[in-house]
């Protein structure tokens, strides 16, 4: 489904039931004298995601994976995130972790396990990567193109196209 660095959110781990995805651009205003504020774009601001789920330890899930997420979180790194679908989201750090117990056996062990995760993105560099990428794609299919330009140049007889 998902993996936070090795963390690998699975129905033998975690399985989350949802995905929430919060992203933000700064912008700045500037006052002027009769006439409405000057807004400068600043550039991006917070990309926050949240993952709700629960653990049903007799079904799906092992509790003591909140336990590893909550070590990751005590290392204060980031890690990287990436979707199954082989989307990469960027470096984030896991900013909140809660969890909700309920339906308790005897001995206190809890057969629900509610949580919400929270990751904030930390990376500067991805956006940059990901610009620099289609900056060579651009490149590439303009050589493509100029090559592709000469051969049917070449193939009329004409010159120089």
């Amino acid at each position: 489904m998902l993996c936070l660095g090795l963390f690998v959110f699975q129905l033998d781990t975690l399985s989350y039931q949802e995905l929430q995805r919060r992203s933000s651009w700064r912008h700045a205003d500037q006052q002027l004298v009769g006439a409405r504020p000057a807004s400068q774009y600043l550039g991006p601001g917070d990309d926050i995601i949240t993952l709700t789920g629960v653990v049903l330890p007799e079904f799906a899930g092992q509790p003591v994976s909140l336990s590893v997420l909550r070590l990751m979180a005590d290392q204060g790194a980031a890690w990287v995130l990436v979707e199954g679908t082989g989307t990469i989201y960027g470096a984030f750090v896991i900013t909140e972790l809660q969890e909700t117990r309920s339906l308790f056996y005897p001995n206190g062990e809890a057969r629900r396990i509610e949580f919400t995760v929270t990751l904030k993105r930390v990376d500067q560099d991805a956006q940059e990567a990901a610009d620099q990428m289609l900056a060579d794609s651009m490149g590439d299919l303009g050589a493509l193109l100029q090559d592709a330009a000469n051969s049917l140049g070449e193939s009329l007889g004409v010159s120089g196209v």
